[in-house]
């Protein structure tokens, strides 16, 4: 699996805004992120959110974002709209929920799938929310710590 991105936000746009705005925190791109087991990624929205909660961590593939822009004819979309932390190149994520797997020496497990909101209509396009069913990300929980970087392969 390659990293071809790495994001964080300070603060959380969409969750927890059900009938509210968006927030306006902005998502980061950093080159390096530091994992902690158990707690998510430090400087990030989720890190230490509650103990055990499963999506300490998220995962998005390119993939993914390339094929919903040709099905949309959408160009210069960055894949931090989908304000997700880690996005992929070359694994299924979805055949990861419910494994133990392994990314640059960091130990993980696949909880579930990330699944899409009605956000994801406003955030990328109209439809966007239901044609990411089942291709929205993996949620993940870290189960050791350790640095994660860009363009590196595991």
């Amino acid at each position: 699996m390659k990293i071809v991105a790495l994001y964080i936000s300070p603060g959380h746009n969409f969750f927890g805004h059900h009938g509210e705005e968006p927030g306006e925190h902005p998502i980061v791109p950093v080159a390096e992120v530091e994992c902690v087991a158990g707690q998510g990624l430090k400087g990030d929205r989720f890190f230490n959110y509650k103990p055990g909660y499963s999506g300490q961590v998220s995962f998005f593939a390119q993939e993914v974002h390339e094929e919903l822009c040709r099905n949309f004819q959408l160009q210069e979309v960055p894949t931090s709209v989908y304000r997700r932390n880690i996005v992929t190149q070359g694994s299924d994520l979805n055949e990861l929920i419910g494994q133990e797997f392994e990314v640059q020496g960091v130990k993980f497990f696949g909880y579930s799938e990330c699944k899409p909101c009605y956000w994801m209509d406003r955030a990328v396009i109209p439809g966007a929310e239901k044609w990411l069913q089942g291709h929205g990300g993996l949620r993940a929980r870290i189960l050791s710590d350790g640095a994660l970087r860009t363009e590196a392969q595991s």
